[in-house]
Formats: structure tokens, sequence, C-alpha cells
């Protein structure tokens, strides 16, 4: 069974940047679609960027900022985080899509000051 661990959360300045990693145990390919979500506090989760096969999208608040990215040999996606904004604050979850099988990660806390 697939699991997952995001790291590389904190707190950061308005303009700053983070790198959050999300490490996977067990099998995963690359057409199997990985992605980022996050969570702010009385929100919805919703989701920020996805990739399966090099194919990336991403939300439109975040277009231009963030950068989502796999490496496939050390099964672990990454989101380069450029240009944080306050309203980016929230807990981001890394998730992986197996054949209709969802996984999540347990969250990490991302927190831009103003």
């Amino acid at each position: 069974q697939v699991q997952l661990v995001e790291s590389g959360g904190g707190l950061v300045q308005a303009g700053g940047s983070l790198r959050l990693a999300c490490a996977a145990s067990g099998t995963i390919f690359g057409t199997n679609p990985m992605a980022w979500y996050r969570q702010a506090p009385g929100k919805q989760r919703e989701l920020v960027a996805v990739i399966s096969d090099r194919v990336t999208h991403y939300e439109d608040s975040v277009k231009g900022r963030f950068t989502i990215s796999r490496d496939n040999a050390k099964n672990t996606m990454y989101l380069q985080m450029n240009s944080l904004k306050p309203e980016d604050t929230a807990v981001y979850y890394c998730n992986v899509d197996i054949f209709g099988q969802r996984t999540w990660g347990q969250g990490t806390q991302v927190t831009v000051s103003s």
C-alpha cells in the first residue's frame, strides 16, 4: 500500500519561497497522477497543481508562481512555491491516484506572513 509523507512547510514572509516535497513509499508509475491540494482555515480543500507523465495543470491563482515536478526514480513529487502571498497560507496535502484509488499525505503547514 502506498504511503505519502509531505515535508518542507514552514513560516515565510510574503514574497519568499518554499519547496515542498512528497515522498512516496510503494510502487507509483509516472502515469499515475499526483497532485498538491491545500486547505485554509474555514475553507474547502482545493486543488493547487497536478502532474501526470510530465503534463501539468495549475490552479489560476498560483500560475507563474508555483511549479510542480516529480522525480520518478526517487518516488518524490515537489512543489516549488515562489512569490508567496498571505493568501497561500494553508495546510498543503499531496495526493496520488492509482487506478482510481486515492491516497493522501498527512499535510504540511505553510504560513505566509504579510
